[in-house]
């Protein structure tokens, strides 16, 4: 199960961390974040050692989703080296999001 992350732990959980990291922008109300959340603790258990998946809750943490121009959710964004390498916007099937995830689970 993904972790939450909320501004103050964001800096020490990706930015600074030693694997690419996966974070799931999403809400409690928004539908298409519930459908891949199934599909993210999937590729965790699959992947874990390879890529870090992460939460913010957008509703919670605003100073995060304005930081990285969250407009749409859900987002997911790659952070490799505390950079933001990769947005993929909006629900996808669980292969889908491993081919946008290839080089980093590959």
């Amino acid at each position: 199960m993904p972790k939450n992350v909320t501004t103050a732990s964001f800096q020490a959980d990706v930015l600074q961390n030693t694997k690419p990291v996966l974070v799931d922008f999403w809400a409690e109300w928004c539908g298409p974040c519930r459908m891949i959340a199934p599909i993210l603790d999937q590729i965790e258990a699959e992947h874990g050692s390879k890529l870090e998946i992460v939460k913010v809750n957008v509703d919670n943490e605003p100073q995060l989703a304005m930081n990285y121009n969250v407009t749409g959710i859900p987002l997911l964004g790659v952070f490799v080296g505390g950079q933001l390498v990769k947005q993929v916007v909006g629900a996808k099937p669980k292969a889908m999001l491993e081919q946008d995830l290839a080089q980093w689970i590959g």
